[in-house]
């Protein structure tokens, strides 16, 4: 089994190697087109800010290479954002491997209209679970976030939380999977999400 974390310098891949060894496996990182598309799984992890991000994979051509790939991907917070249509943090174009527009927090008034502050971090329940992804998780189990921008409910969604409004906790299209939630930091449940990717 051959596990790939997309390097591409903005990503929270230390701790999602070590989730993965956490599980008894290793995970390779790379920037280098053939080894991901080679690998058997791959993980497409992100942190910090989209536009910047997106430059980074730019950069490396990997915005070219991510959309090809035939084998399950799975992207992470960010990640998963950048395998939008778009995200209005800072205007930016992305991969469109999930036909939805990425929102922040607080234009249509919530959450903050009901006191909730942005970014939402911490820890939420999942629900209206409909994939393999999520085998062995009860609804309302409890994921870790740390967000400001959210893809709104759409066809891809795989799971739903709720931070004063319902939105999209997990996507999926064909072989592409994202969670805006972060499995490698959600205890129990996260491995379990981890484990069950890499089984698929």
């Amino acid at each position: 089994m051959k596990i790939v974390i997309i390097n591409y310098g903005a990503g929270n891949i230390q701790s999602i190697k070590f989730a993965v060894r956490r599980l008894g496996l290793e995970a390779v990182l790379s920037d280098d087109a053939e080894v991901i598309r080679q690998a058997d799984k791959v993980i497409f992890p992100g942190v910090g800010e989209a536009s910047s991000a997106m430059k980074k994979l730019r950069a490396s051509g990997l915005d070219a290479v991510v959309p090809t790939l035939k084998q399950p991907v799975l992207g992470i917070c960010l990640g998963m954002q950048l395998m939008c249509r778009s995200s209005k943090e800072g205007h930016t174009t992305g991969l469109g491997i999930f036909d939805v527009d990425v929102l922040r927090f607080g234009v249509l008034k919530a959450p903050n209209s009901m006191g909730l502050k942005i970014p939402q971090i911490g820890w939420n329940q999942i629900f209206n679970l409909k994939s393999q992804l999520f085998e062995g998780i009860d609804e309302k189990d409890h994921i870790y976030l740390v967000h400001s921008f959210y893809a709104p409910l759409c066809e891809a969604t795989i799971a739903e939380s709720e931070y004063g409004m319902k939105y999209s906790a997990a996507l999926k299209k064909d072989n592409f999977y994202g969670t805006q939630f972060h499995p490698e930091k959600s205890s129990a449940a996260g491995a379990m999400i981890l484990s069950n990717f890499i089984k698929l």
